[in-house]
């Protein structure tokens, strides 16, 4: 599976739409960069007109440079999750081959909170960079891993099929090659951090409802005192 290089300092864009305008027939909408902050968010909301006419919203699209995970995202997703999701990505940018390939292999990709438990279960796979082929795993295993000692093995070295191993070794293993490298799960165990409550998702990624904001500004400005 193809992934195009992003250079954006964000991990995907989503056009946050304004429900009730949609219904009546206007896209009034606009494009947003995950991770955002929760001020950023609110202002966002504010010129698409979601707050105390409008207070629902939803995602008409998405730009999203994974396709595995594009696959994935849906119109009414949490955007407290969105933003935790993105928040972690970004923080997986120096090891980008290595999580690249874990998407490929698919295993707990099904949903926003299952991604955003995967990039916290990395040590659970095994990735080889540069091996791309049967013929590179091969070659590695024999060759490189020390698991063989193929020096007594003599003119008989030369008949070794490096593929043909590789690809036993993938199937076995239930391997993919990523577009940089081979990645395998290695047995380990799978924490699931992040349970679904949004509670747990930590402070400085979740976005508050536009109605509970506006709603709270109310609320301060008749209880202060009269002067």
């Amino acid at each position: 599976m193809m992934h195009v290089a992003d250079t954006r300092d964000c991990a995907f864009e989503a056009f946050i739409t304004n429900l009730g305008k949609y219904n009546e027939g206007f896209l009034v909408g606009e494009w947003v960069e995950f991770p955002v902050t929760n001020e950023e968010m609110q202002a966002v909301f504010r010129r698409i007109g979601i707050g105390r006419r409008y207070e629902e919203w939803f995602i008409t699209d998405y730009d999203c440079p994974d396709e595995v995970i594009g696959k994935v995202l849906g119109e009414y997703e949490s955007l407290s999750e969105l933003n935790y999701l993105a928040g972690q990505i970004m923080e997986l940018r120096e090891s980008d081959d290595f999580w690249q390939a874990v998407l490929d292999l698919g295993e707990n990709t099904g949903s926003v909170q299952e991604l955003i438990n995967l990039t916290e279960n990395l040590d659970c796979f095994d990735y080889l960079p540069g091996v791309r082929s049967d013929y590179d795993l091969g070659y590695y295993w024999i060759e490189e891993s020390g698991c063989y000692d193929t020096s007594n093995l003599g003119a008989l070295a030369n008949y070794i099929d490096y593929e043909s191993f590789g690809r036993d070794i993938r199937y076995e293993e239930g391997g993919v090659f990523g577009d940089n490298g081979y990645v395998r799960s290695n047995g380990g165990r799978f924490v699931d951090i992040y349970d679904g409550d949004i509670e747990s998702i930590p402070e400085e990624y979740r976005i508050s409802s536009p109605v509970v904001m506006e709603r709270t500004e109310v609320k301060r400005q008749t209880e202060q005192p009269e002067r």
